[in-house]
């Protein structure tokens, strides 16, 4: 991430052991660990913004693991280490002619946001409902795991126990079991504006959008369908007829 000569940021997504440059007029250490700042910063903004959290706040605080002297040129800020918040790495480079040196500093950073967090106990596998969820206003250990929609939530699943008050983890949730190995389900066949329901039996267990076979519990033929809501399936292919006997 290099900020170009018209001194506008170029927000670009941040990684572990990226290596972000950024141009900086910095003629004391003051001014050099004031670019560091700035690079944490946007940093953290094109984090925030890229896991698309509601009203962020960011604030940084860079510290110089070692002597940072004057620096007459542009110096060069790269990011070493953006894994945590908490604690990223961050390095001034100066190349003033015979006197180029290197400086390291622990940008110690924080992003709060308006987050989804759980309203009530949620038990592991449930389905998660709107009224299960709130949003509050939280300062983040993992920005891209935080979620700021209720609707991306919604319908969904965790795979861990939600406590009251807890943060709910963008990767924990998983779409929830609607369709089990021989649970009663209802066939929806659609065709020309016309709707038919027929009773069947799920041979398989099956989430969102999955695809499992079930039987016609009128006629005994088997076929493969698309799990489209809780019980429901809808045909993806013809019938197969049951052995004759």
């Amino acid at each position: 991430m290099r900020l170009p000569s018209s001194g506008k940021p170029n927000y670009l997504p941040l990684v572990a052991l990226l290596a972000c440059a950024c141009a900086a007029q910095a003629e004391s250490p003051a001014a050099l660990r004031d670019a560091v700042e700035r690079a944490a910063r946007m940093h953290l903004v094109d984090l925030a913004a890229t896991a698309g959290l509601r009203k962020p706040s960011v604030e940084v605080a860079a510290l110089p693991r070692n002597t940072v002297e004057p620096c007459t040129q542009n110096a060069r800020i790269d990011a070493l280490d953006t894994r945590s918040v908490t604690r990223m790495r961050f390095t001034a480079t100066c190349d003033d002619a015979g006197a180029a040196w290197s400086a390291e500093f622990i940008v110690r950073g924080s992003v709060t946001a308006d987050v989804v967090v759980a309203a009530a106990d949620v038990r592991a596998g449930s389905i998660i409902d709107a009224a299960a969820l709130a949003i509050e206003r939280r300062e983040l250990a993992n920005v891209a795991d935080a979620l700021s929609d209720p609707a991306a939530i919604e319908g969904k699943s965790s795979r861990r126990a939600l406590r009251r008050g807890q943060v709910v983890s963008r990767r924990w949730l998983i779409e929830p079991m609607l369709v089990k190995r021989g649970a009663d389900v209802n066939i929806v066949a659609r065709n020309t504006g016309v709707e038919v329901h027929v009773a069947g039996e799920a041979l398989g267990n099956g989430r969102r959008d999955d695809v499992v076979t079930v039987r016609n519990k009128t006629n005994g033929n088997t076929l493969r369908a698309r799990v489209i809501g809780d019980n429901t399936v809808e045909p993806v292919d013809a019938p197969t007829s049951p052995p004759s006997r």
